[in-house]
């Protein structure tokens, strides 16, 4: 599957660094978030983020702004995501949000649009059993966005299909950052391991 515009939606440190990632990359990129306050401050970061890299001799001027020009924001998630062929939820990690967020991916995405979801707290499975196409939902973790680090975990469900972790892959690497494919169940014991110590 080919990808040409990627919605995110939230617009935080994460959600900021992806769009950055994504326009720099060469997609058209949509960033979704209900807050005038954010969405500027966001905006805001990725110029000068870009410019910081341009500055730095690591841009050229012209992709600087041809990658501003392939961003846009949206205050409105069914409008963000409606064009999109890969759609990168950032919200907080709540279950009720998360389930809310994939019903309407369901009802207001196109078709063959890939579910991505950049959750910690949760397995992908936790929210994906109510969309139709299960085999289209994954988990993206993008590791510290905001200071530009390399790499992605690729979150595999027992439905997603290969083409789904392929299509991911494809974009992560387009992106310049390593994709490391994690199946959930080893995520899940990993987070187990992790948290064991907690009171």
């Amino acid at each position: 599957m080919e990808v040409k515009t990627i919605a995110v939606i939230g617009a935080g440190i994460t959600g900021r660094g992806i769009a950055r990632a994504a326009a720099l990359a060469g997609y058209v990129t949509v960033l979704e978030e209900v807050s005038d306050t954010i969405v500027a401050s966001a905006m805001s970061w990725i110029y000068d983020a870009l410019n910081d890299d341009v500055q730095l001799g690591n841009l050229d001027a012209v992709d600087r702004d041809a990658a501003l020009a392939r961003i846009t924001t949206s205050r409105v998630i069914d409008e963000a995501i409606r064009n999109a062929d890969l759609i990168i939820e950032v919200a907080p990690d709540e279950l009720e949000m998360k389930l809310e967020l994939f019903t309407i991916f369901d009802k207001f995405a196109k078709r063959n649009a890939i579910f991505a979801s950049a959750a910690v707290a949760f397995s992908i499975g936790d929210f994906s059993d109510i969309v139709v196409f299960r085999e289209r939902c994954i988990g993206m973790r993008f590791f510290d966005m905001g200071t530009k680090k390399d790499q992605v975990e690729i979150i595999r469900a027992p439905e997603t299909s290969e083409e789904t972790v392929a299509t991911c892959v494809a974009v992560v690497r387009r992106m310049n950052k390593a994709a490391v494919i994690v199946n959930e169940r080893q995520c899940n014991n990993r987070q187990q391991i992790a948290g064991s110590g907690d009171p």
